[in-house]
């Protein structure tokens, strides 16, 4: 499991996160496999590609955890 740090912001959106945790190429490859239901946000599928998280959510992409604290 992988851990990313807020460092002071509220939130990261999901897409952004992908995208900084070099699980997609670009915004646009992130915005196609969330809405295909590739990403799950503690334990549930998300289809939100802005999906606000937060500290304490966990995300699961392409057999990768990471832990948002």
């Amino acid at each position: 499991m992988t851990t990313f740090k807020l460092d002071g912001k509220q939130y990261i959106e999901l897409n952004k996160l992908l995208k900084i945790q070099n699980l997609v190429g670009s915004g646009g490859e992130a915005k196609v496999r969330i809405r295909a239901g590739e990403a799950t946000v503690n334990g549930e599928v998300e289809w939100q590609v802005r999906k606000k998280l937060r500290p304490g959510d966990r995300v699961v992409f392409d057999g990768k955890e990471i832990a948002v604290k």
